[in-house]
């Protein structure tokens, strides 16, 4: 188990892989608004976890384990966002703020219970995928198909 702060730290990573395909300690301190050392001693950190594999002034991956766990931080954001947002109806800045700071303070079975709610709400109760945040099922289900193509004919 890591402290919230690292979850933040591999997050971080891992958006910055799939965007750039590489990770750099500059961008992770830009990204985060910190210094440098301050990410060093985080992937020291995260290494120790088995969740990097880094060396110093050398290329950051990052492990199985830790895309992983990268995953579910993403995941858990997603499921607290869309409740902010869809069910409480908040405005979208709003809900980014908001869903940040909640999903950082919540447990697994917490956020289990509420992505539960969250499909029958907002009727999604057709998904099979039996949703349990340590498993990743939700990222490529029904309900986020129909947004990301939603979200693609609004871009045209």
């Amino acid at each position: 188990m890591i402290s919230k702060s690292l979850e933040e730290y591999l997050k971080t990573m891992y958006v910055l892989k799939k965007q750039n395909g590489n990770i750099r300690v500059t961008d992770i301190a830009e990204k985060m608004n910190c210094t440098k050392p301050s990410v060093n001693k985080a992937l020291n950190n995260l290494k120790t976890a088995n969740l990097v594999n880094y060396e110093t002034y050398g290329t950051i991956e990052i492990t199985e384990k830790g895309e992983d766990l990268a995953k579910k931080v993403l995941e858990a954001y997603d499921i607290v966002y869309v409740f902010l947002k869809d069910v409480l109806n908040l405005e979208k800045n709003e809900a980014e703020v908001e869903a940040e700071k909640i999903k950082s303070a919540i447990n697994d079975n917490t956020i289990n219970s509420l992505a539960k709610y969250v499909h029958k709400v907002l009727d999604m109760t057709d998904l099979d995928c039996g949703y349990d945040i340590n498993k990743e099922k939700c990222r490529s289900c029904k309900r986020r198909t129909v947004k990301i193509n939603s979200e693609e004919s609004y871009g045209k």
